[in-house]
């Protein structure tokens, strides 16, 4: 016999193991090399063949920034930029085929297209219909152009009897209002909460937009 006191109780024993686990790391973690990421340098990149977004802490997100590397990760640009005076009409919008007034596209490089989001209370809701219009637009208004595939949102937005508005963002920008919304959305249209979360979403994307002539833009 080992020892002179009473065997242990498989409680006493999970009790030793809890105390001496190596605590979980507090806060985000970057999900490239596990580093601690601060609030002040969380930055995310799109792994282009799921488009998940990473969470990189600032050295890994520089490993992909050079939007022209063909990498299978690609960083998330922070820049904002309005496009004044462009907001699609009704028969524009009516040739989308886009059945709300928000909707986010961007370009897909692996499949070599343009792809609509509109958020809802299921989350992002893919547009499965044709975008060739979406071609037209962009050549009769040859700033949009300036978005960056895989990485970046044109965000518009279309209100009956209101000036609408047209974006560009992160594409992260566009998960997060789909994820709030999600949270928010109550009955057919979203009820109150969601269009006061879309109205200080874009009071957000405002204060942080720069006109696109002055980003460069052609």
């Amino acid at each position: 016999m080992i020892g002179h006191g009473r065997p242990s109780s498989p409680a006493a024993a999970l009790l030793r193991i809890a105390r001496t686990r190596p605590h979980a790391p507090a806060g985000e973690r970057c999900e490239m090399c596990a580093a601690p990421v601060g609030p002040a340098e969380h930055a995310h990149v799109v792994d282009l063949d799921s488009r998940a977004l990473m969470c990189a802490c600032r050295p890994c997100y520089l490993l992909f920034a050079d939007q022209d590397a063909r990498l299978r990760y690609r960083a998330v640009p922070e820049r904002y930029l309005r496009f004044d005076g462009f907001t699609p009409d009704e028969r524009t919008w009516d040739e989308l085929q886009i059945p709300v007034g928000l909707v986010f596209l961007f370009r897909n490089s692996p499949q070599g297209r343009t792809i609509a989001f509109y958020p809802g209370p299921a989350g992002a809701t893919e547009s499965e219909l044709p975008l060739d219009a979406w071609d037209t637009i962009v050549a009769a208004n040859p700033a949009l152009a300036v978005l960056l595939p895989d990485v970046e949102a044109l965000l518009v937005r279309r209100s009956p009897g209101q000036d609408g508005s047209c974006h560009l963002v992160p594409i992260d920008a566009c998960y997060e209002l789909v994820g709030r919304l999600r949270t928010v959305w109550r009955g057919f249209d979203g009820g109150r909460q969601a269009h006061d979360a879309i109205d200080a979403f874009f009071a957000r994307v405002r204060q942080l937009s720069r006109p696109a002539a002055a980003a460069g833009a052609p």
